[in-house]
Parts: structure tokens; C-alpha cells; sequence
């Protein structure tokens, strides 16, 4: 896994599955990221991965939780034909947004900094 900070977004490419193996990891990582940076929006990256598990929902609606309650988003983007029937079947879709890749995010991001 590795993050970075752009603007008021932080990115977290997930390497590999987003899993019980590195569940806690990416949730410490990610909300120390979050509350150092004022993070307000959240893009998982999934270019590196195949696969995800309720410990990986939970990460990502975790998240979810902590950014909206600030005003925040989250959304995830370069879902593969798993990841992307996960989301549906798990009901991830309903919460979390999904755009094709990080640059797309990023812009609907940047619009609603110019829009506030």
C-alpha cells in the first residue's frame, strides 16, 4: 500500500488484496494521513489489486464514515470486473463513489473546493 496527499485528497493504491492481512495497517496509515493532512476526500486506488474481503469493506466504510462526518467524500477508482462486483454485491456502490481513475476523482474534488 502506499498514500499520498494531493490538495485535500488523500490516495491509498492498494497492492495486492485489501484484506485481513492488511486491514489494520491501511486503517492506522490512513486515518493518521487523515487527521495529520485535514483530509477531506479519499480515493482508493484498486490499479494493484484483484480482491477484497468484509475486513476491506469495513476499511473503506470506515473511512467513508470519518470523511462524511466532516463534509467529506470517498470513492474508489480503478475497479477491475471482481473489485467492481464486490462493491455491488456488498452494497458498497450506494455509498461510496467510483470514477475511472485517480486524475477524474481529482477533478470533481477540485470542482467542489471552487463550488463552496
Amino acid at each position: 500500500m502506499q498514500v499520498k496527499v494531493k490538495g485535500n485528497a488523500l490516495i491509498i493504491i492498494v497492492n495486492g488484496d485489501l484484506d485481513h492481512h492488511n486491514a489494520e495497517i491501511i486503517k492506522e496509515i490512513a486515518d493518521n494521513s487523515i487527521m495529520e493532512n485535514k483530509i477531506r476526500n479519499v480515493i482508493f486506488d484498486f490499479k494493484n489489486s484483484n480482491f477484497m474481503d468484509s475486513s476491506g469493506i469495513g476499511v473503506m466504510m470506515g473511512r467513508y464514515k470519518l470523511i462524511a462526518n466532516a463534509g467529506g467524500r470517498a470513492c474508489a477508482v480503478n475497479l477491475n470486473p471482481a473489485i467492481n462486483r464486490i462493491f455491488q454485491i456488498s452494497g458498497l456502490h450506494k455509498v461510496i463513489e467510483r470514477f475511472e481513475n485517480v486524475e477524474d476523482a481529482l477533478k470533481e474534488y477540485q470542482k467542489e473546493l471552487k463550488d463552496e
